[in-house]
C-alpha cells in the first residue's frame, strides 16, 4: 500500500508540473501570435499605403490634351517655295557670295596639286622617306604633305 500511495503521491506531483509547463508554453505561443498578428496588420497598412501614392503617381503623370485643332498641311511638289526655304540676308548680296566661292576654289585647286620635289622641299628627304615606308607608297606620303601644308595655312 505504501507503494501504491507512494506512486499516487508523485503522479499528483509530476501531472501539476506538467500542467504548468503546457500553460507557460500556451501563453508563450499566444504572445507570439499576438505579435504576428500585430505585424501583419502593420504590413498590410503600409501595403495600402504604398498603394495608394503609386495610384496618386499615376494620376499625376497624365498629360492633359492640347485644346487647339491643328491642321496639316500637305507636302507636295508643287507647294515647294525656294524663298521661304532658303531666304537672302539684306546684309550680303548674292554678288559677295559668288567672289567668295570662286576664291575658295582657287585656293583648293592650287593646293591640291603638289608634286614630289614640293613635298620634299617642304618636310625634307628623310622625312619624305619616312612617310612612304609608314604609309606604303609615294603618294599616301604627297597626302601627307597636302594636309601639312593646309595646316600651316
Amino acid at each position: 500500500m505504501k507503494l501504491w500511495l507512494g506512486m499516487g503521491v508523485a503522479l499528483v506531483v509530476f501531472s501539476g508540473c506538467n500542467s504548468t509547463q503546457n500553460i507557460q508554453l500556451e501563453r508563450k505561443n499566444a504572445q507570439q501570435a499576438l505579435i504576428i498578428q500585430q505585424q501583419q496588420l502593420k504590413i498590410e497598412a503600409l501595403t495600402k499605403a504604398l498603394s495608394s501614392q503609386k495610384k496618386g503617381y499615376r494620376t499625376r503623370t497624365v498629360v492633359p490634351k492640347t485644346k487647339k485643332n491643328i491642321k496639316l498641311k500637305k507636302v507636295e511638289d508643287n507647294n515647294f517655295n525656294s524663298d521661304y526655304m532658303y531666304p537672302q540676308t539684306r546684309s550680303t548680296p548674292k554678288s559677295k557670295k559668288v567672289t567668295k566661292l570662286a576664291q575658295t576654289e582657287t585656293t583648293t585647286t592650287a593646293s591640291s596639286v603638289m608634286g614630289k620635289a614640293e613635298c620634299i622641299a617642304m618636310i625634307g628627304q628623310e622625312k619624305f622617306d619616312k612617310y612612304t615606308q609608314m604609309f606604303g607608297s609615294e603618294s599616301a606620303s604627297i597626302k601627307r604633305c597636302k594636309m601639312l601644308k593646309a595646316m600651316r595655312n
